[in-house]
């Protein structure tokens, strides 16, 4: 059985369980409670960030990096895996690639110096300098998935791919706790990925992401 421990940036390694159609079980972290007194998840991640997953004697942690493998080690039993990440020499691979890691190098990575600077720092702190320069760093990274949707629906072209996954996921962070406005053609983009299926499921599988998401301003 496939274990993911974790939420926050889990909840794009549960989606994507969803969208394979994979059995797995969420065992929640409390990060606030502090994961100092979690051992079975210290034992795991002695460095104590979600996600880590868990695959038989596999422990693996980097939600993106865990993607890539669920992807590459499950695919073949997973009905939808095909169009979830192009084979290398498929057309769309090239923007997959390229999207599936700006989702997180260039977006949610980024943007989390804004999200603990707002929601966590003293009031004196929170429009320090260095969230200010990453606001802007963000700002310039967005504008790859900007030009991308003026030119088709998705992040790897026609098909939602897994690359969607990691780019929404960081788009609904930034939008949500990041105080980063989103333009109409990202709006719609998320409105269209998370219409899926799988990502309702993820979200009920999810109870804290799916308080977060209520409580937090649209």
């Amino acid at each position: 059985m496939l274990t993911v421990f974790g939420e926050g940036r889990g909840f794009r390694v549960v989606w994507l369980l969803e969208e394979m159609g994979l059995a797995y079980r969420l065992r929640p972290v409390d990060l606030l409670a502090g994961a100092e007194n979690d051992e079975e998840f210290l034992r795991l991640n002695p460095a104590g960030f979600i996600p880590v997953l868990r695959d038989g004697d596999v422990t693996m942690v980097e939600s993106i990096a865990i993607m890539e493998y669920l992807l590459a080690r499950h695919g073949d039993a997973a009905s939808s895996a095909a169009p979830l990440a192009p084979a290398p020499h498929d057309r769309a691979f090239p923007l997959y690639q390229q999207f599936l890691h700006l989702g997180e190098a260039g977006l949610a990575g980024t943007i989390q110096l804004v999200v603990v600077s707002r929601n966590f720092a003293p009031e004196s702190e929170r429009e320090n300098w260095g969230a200010r320069w990453t606001l802007g760093q963000f700002t310039r990274q967005l504008g790859h998935v900007t030009r991308q949707l003026a030119r088709a629906p998705y992040m790897a072209g026609e098909n939602f791919t897994a690359a969607d996954i990691s780019v929404s996921y960081a788009l609904t962070l930034a939008s949500r706790a990041g105080g980063v406005a989103l333009g109409e053609m990202e709006k719609a983009y998320l409105a269209r990925t998370t219409a899926r299926d799988a990502y309702k499921r993820a979200l009920d599988a999810c109870p804290a992401t799916k308080s977060w998401l209520a409580a937090a301003p649209a």
